[in-house]
C-alpha cells in the first residue's frame, strides 16, 4: 500500500531564511562549554547560518566516553536563541528528552539513526510532541531499511506532526571504506522519489567521517537534488570531545560552502525543455526494449526449468553463474559500466530466474 503523508512545505516552518539554498544547519557535535557554543554560533551566524545545531545527549557505544553535557546545554542554545536570533536544533531520543527541549524553547528536533530503528522510542517520541509545532527531522536508521525509516515518519505523522523532514547519513556497514558509513545513494533518492515534497538534508559529517570528505559528499547530495546540509562545526575542532576528526572550524565551514555549486531544480529554457523531452523520449524506448529483453529472457530461463525438471537436475548450479557474472562484468569494462552495478543487475536477474525456476520444479 502506497504511504501517504501530510506535509507543511518547508517554507512555511519560520525556521529558514526565505529563498536560502541550500538549506543550512550547522553547529558542533556536542554542546561541550557555554564558551564553545556560543564562539562557533557567532562564527557561523556571520556565514549566514540561521539554524545552529548542538548535540546535547549523545548515544555512544562505550559507557565510558562523553556522552554529552545534558540538560545544562540546553540553557546555552537557548541564550544562542536569545542573543543571536538563531533557531536552535539538538537530537532527541526518549520522552524526557522532549520535555526538556520544549522547555527550554528548542525550535526543531531530529532523531538519530539508532533510535530511528527502534519504533518503540519513535513512537514514544511521537506521543511526547503530540500537539506541538516543533518540526523533526528523521536520519535513515542505521541499516538500509528503507520500510523502518518510512515506518518512523509514519509514526510521526500519524501524532499530527506535520512539520517533518529527513536526514541522509548513511548506513553502518562492516566493508572496507574511505568513508565512515556506507552511502546507499540509492535508498535515499528511492525515498526522495517517494515523497518529493519533503525537506530532504544530507550529513556530511557522519557520512564521512573526515572533514577531509565533505566537499566530495556536499555536492553529491545537491547533485541528486537534496535541499539541504546538516554539517558539523566547532570553534576548535582539536579539542573537540567527540566526533574531532569531522569537524570544521566555521572559517573552514565557509570556505566549503563558497566552493559548492547549487544545481537548478529546473529550467524555463524553451531550448533545455525541447532538448530534455528529446532524451527523454529515447530513455522511454531504450526502457520498454529493456523489458521485452527481460521478458524474453525469462521465457527462456523457464524453458530451461522444464528441462532440468525433464532430467532431474538441480536449479542453482554455482559455477555456470559464477562464469557467467564474471564474463559480463568483463566485458562490461569495454562499454564503461563499472563492475558493481553489472553485478546488481545481473545478480537481480539471475535471482528471478531461479524463482521462475523453482515455481517449475515445486509443480506436481
Amino acid at each position: 500500500m502506497e504511504t501517504k503523508l501530510d506535509l507543511v512545505p518547508v517554507s512555511e516552518w519560520g525556521i529558514f531564511p526565505e529563498g536560502q539554498r541550500p538549506l543550512l544547519i550547522a553547529g558542533p557535535c556536542s554542546a561541550e562549554s557555554e564558551v564553545q557554543v556560543m564562539q562557533t554560533a557567532r562564527g557561523l551566524k556571520s556565514l549566514g547560518v540561521n539554524v545552529f545545531r548542538a548535540g546535547i545527549w549523545k548515544p555512544r557505544t562505550h559507557p565510558n566516553n562523553f556522552e554529552g553535557i545534558g540538560t545544562p546545554g540546553l540553557k546555552w542554545i537557548q541564550r544562542v536563541k536569545n542573543e543571536l536570533g538563531m533557531k536552535v536544533a539538538t537530537e532527541v531520543a526518549s520522552e524526557k528528552h522532549i520535555f526538556d527541549c520544549l522547555k527550554f524553547g528548542v525550535d526543531m528536533v531530529w532523531i538519530g539513526a539508532r533510535t530511528t530503528a527502534n519504533p518503540f522510542l519513535v513512537q514514544e517520541i511521537a506521543d511526547a510532541l503530540r500537539d506541538t509545532d516543533v518540526p523533526v527531522l528523521v536520519k535513515n536508521p542505521v541499516n538500509p531499511d528503507l520500510d523502518l525509516w518510512i515506518g518512523a515518519l509514519e509514526r510521526l505523522n500519524q501524532a499530527g506532526i506535520r512539520k517533518l523532514g529527513v536526514i541522509h547519513r548513511g548506513f553502518s556497514t562492516s566493508e572496507k571504506m574511505a568513508y565512515r558509513n556506507a552511502p546507499g545513494w540509492q535508498i535515499a533518492v528511492e525515498l526522495r522519489t517517494r515523497f518529493p515534497q519533503m525537506p530532504f538534508f544530507a550529513d556530511p559529517s557522519h557520512l564521512g567521517g573526515n572533514r577531509k570528505y565533505l566537499q566530495e559528499i556536499s555536492q553529491r547530495a545537491l547533485d541528486l537534488g537534496l535541499d539541504g546540509l546538516m554539517i558539523e562545526s566547532h570553534c576548535d575542532p582539536t579539542c573537540a570531545l567527540s566526533d574531532a576528526k569531522q569537524q570544521l572550524t566555521p572559517e573552514d565551514f565557509g570556505k566549503l560552502l563558497s566552493s559548492l555549486v547549487v544545481r537548478e531544480p529546473d529550467s524555463d529554457s524553451p531550448e533545455y525543455k525541447e532538448n530534455i523531452d528529446q532524451l527523454r523520449a529515447q530513455i522511454d524506448i531504450i526502457d520498454e526494449n529493456l523489458l521485452y529483453i527481460l521478458n524474453t529472457r525469462m521465457n527462456v530461463s523457464r524453458s530451461i526449468g522444464n528441462y532440468k525438471k525433464e532430467h532431474n537436475i538441480a536449479i542453482l548450479q554455482t559455477s555456470r553463474w559464477d562464469e557467467v557474472l564474471s564474463g559480463m562484468q568483463d566485458k562490461a569494462k569495454a562499454y564503461g559500466l563499472s563492475e558493481e552495478f553489472i553485478a546488481k543487475v545481473f545478480t537481480a536477474i539471475h535471482d528471478e530466474s531461479v524463482q521462475e525456476q523453482n515455481k517449475i520444479l515445486s509443480k506436481e
